[in-house]
């Protein structure tokens, strides 16, 4: 099936993709590495958008270490993210990630904006993030915003950009020293959806624990936090199997998705406490 896309431009700075945003009546979508727009224009699951192509705006590429963490820009490939020599030394839970997502082709033109923009509750990037406590950024003709990543995923695909506003990019903040971050998934095949997925960041203050494939957007589990805060592993586990209420599909059952991410979670747990992390 053939894309049905109602007009394409191609954007020469961040103020003329939003004006052009603007000027689109609401059909006009963001094209960034194109590789879950394309797909779903492909599918006929959008027919008719505007086209609005950043993927050659240089300010929203690369990344930038600021006085207490990293600055991501939108455009940063997959591929990038996992060699980038800050992302492996300060964020390596973002480079590991890297890994787990599709193949090659797909890493080299897919982007961290367009990840977290698309949503995807079964995609790693938006887990990552959520597990480090990241903060988003977003920009309108109106001015900018800033969200934190526990505001950010709403639904299935849905996040709190607004109409007529773009994500620039995202900060993350710097590993601690000592601190450690793993994930860990189950997948039918290498490139292939996680049937579930744990991310698993260690700190002095505490464990961040996110989930993804187990519901309609990544999930904080707190209540499994808390448990792993005061060396429960057990209870860890037994809170995270009740705060999640994971899809039935052709792939796996819900019941089969609670248990793997108790096992996902005792994996993620002693791999850190190997120090495999």
């Amino acid at each position: 099936m053939k894309a049905s896309a109602g007009g394409y431009a191609r954007a020469s700075s961040l103020r003329n993709a939003l004006e052009m945003l603007a000027a689109s009546d609401g059909n006009g979508r963001v094209l960034a590495g194109g590789q879950s727009l394309v797909a779903a224009l492909n599918l006929r699951l959008s027919a008719g958008d505007v086209l609005i192509d950043i993927s050659r705006l240089s300010e929203l590429s690369g990344v930038t270490e600021t006085q207490d963490g990293l600055r991501i820009g939108a455009l940063t490939s997959h591929a990038e993210i996992g060699r980038n020599p800050l992302i492996r030394q300060s964020a390596p839970l973002l480079s590991q990630a890297v890994e787990f997502i599709a193949h090659a082709a797909i890493r080299n033109r897919g982007t961290m904006g367009g990840a977290l923009a698309h949503a995807d509750p079964a995609a790693e990037f938006p887990a990552c993030v959520l597990a480090l406590g990241a903060t988003l950024h977003v920009e309108g003709l109106n001015g900018s915003r800033d969200i934190p990543v526990e505001d950010f995923f709403q639904d299935i695909f849905e996040t709190a950009i607004e109409e007529g506003e773009i994500l620039t990019g995202l900060s993350v903040p710097k590993a601690e020293p000592g601190e450690k971050q793993v994930i860990v998934e189950v997948a039918r095949r290498s490139g292939d959806y996680a049937l579930a997925g744990v991310c698993l960041v260690t700190r002095a203050d505490g464990h961040r624990l996110s989930l993804f494939s187990v519901g309609p957007k990544p999930v904080l589990a707190e209540g499994a936090m808390a448990a792993l805060d005061q060396g429960n592993i057990d209870g860890a586990v037994q809170a995270l199997q009740a705060e999640i209420d994971p899809p039935s599909d052709t792939q796996a059952s819900a019941a089969y998705r609670r248990h793997l991410a108790g096992v996902l979670l005792r994996r993620a747990a002693a791999r850190i406490e190997g120090g495999n992390a």
